[in-house]
């Protein structure tokens, strides 16, 4: 029973990976803006599916927890007081993410402050409403449309204010 008990993790830590690790990588990476970190998180995530097994009403209940669990996870790095001392070292040392080109929408969006551009991934990329939004980083459906349209105010004004909204 061991070794169909092992395939089964294997198999599971597979599906995980092939469902989820992109996501959990960009999410990690609007938040925490370094790739080794992001890719530190999507770790931790797995390795806690994997050894706390859960199971989902659906497909998509699924997505949502490992997406706050992703999220709760880089809020925690975020406030630890060892990343305040040691990020200014790091930051000659990170890995850099893929290029975006200047004046680019991407180089634009990895601009703003962590919460702005959680919260413009989600709504944007993942394609989630606001009120699931807020489930997932755990916040009041407000806050979700009060940072959409901040960040969306910063990014007008980061590409050109009004001119980028015409060429648009």
């Amino acid at each position: 029973a061991k070794g169909g008990d092992h395939m089964d993790l294997n198999q599971r830590a597979k599906h995980l990976a092939e469902t989820y690790a992109d996501a959990i990588l960009r999410l990690s990476y609007t938040y925490l803006k370094n790739t080794h970190d992001a890719q530190d998180i999507c770790q931790t995530v797995f390795v806690k599916l994997l050894t706390e097994p859960r199971d989902f009403e659906t497909p998509e209940h699924e997505r949502a927890y490992v997406l706050r669990m992703a999220a709760n996870a880089c809020k925690d790095i975020l406030k630890s007081p060892w990343r305040k001392r040691v990020c200014g070292l790091e930051a000659c040392a990170q890995i850099p993410a893929p290029e975006a080109a200047d004046g680019s929408l991407l180089e634009a969006v990895e601009q703003l402050p962590p919460h702005y551009r959680a919260v413009i991934y989600l709504y944007y990329y993942e394609g989630y409403q606001a009120a699931e939004i807020g489930h997932i980083l755990g916040v009041p459906t407000a806050t979700v449309h009060t940072r959409l349209a901040r960040g969306r105010a910063k990014l007008k004004d980061l590409l050109g204010g009004d001119n980028y909204e015409h060429s648009v």
